[in-house]
């Protein structure tokens, strides 16, 4: 079991940045696969970036490729999302996900998930 607190969303104008942070429970936080979804109203929610547990692989959605980072710290229990040059588009509700087994891009894959953390870019 896993539980997770995102954090770090905010109201920032087109072309700015955030960083959000994902905070984990648990004492085996390394051994699972995390991911960055977003969900914008009347949308899906869609990948954003993944990592696996050893942070050696990742995975960008193609809208956010070359903008977007994501990390983790496993001595602090924390994968980030780096976010930069900001667009409109980026607005959304930002949620953390967590599996031990499944590592891809399908939100179906991930086990547990955080709270959310409001993205708004403003033009």
């Amino acid at each position: 079991q896993v539980q997770l607190v995102e954090s770090g969303g905010g109201l920032v104008q087109a072309g700015g940045s955030l960083r959000l942070s994902c905070a984990a429970s648990g004492r085996t936080f390394s051994r699972y696969a995390m991911g960055w979804f977003r969900q914008a109203p009347g949308k899906e929610r869609e990948c954003v970036a993944t990592i696996r547990w050893s942070g050696g692989t990742t995975y960008y959605a193609d809208s956010v490729k070359g903008r977007f980072t994501i990390s983790r710290d496993n001595a602090k229990n924390t994968v980030y999302l780096q976010m930069n040059s900001l667009k409109p588009e980026d607005t959304a509700v930002y949620y953390c996900a967590a599996d031990q087994t499944y590592y891809g891009s399908s939100r179906l894959g991930y086990d547990y998930w955080g709270q959310g953390t409001q993205v708004t870019v403003s033009s």
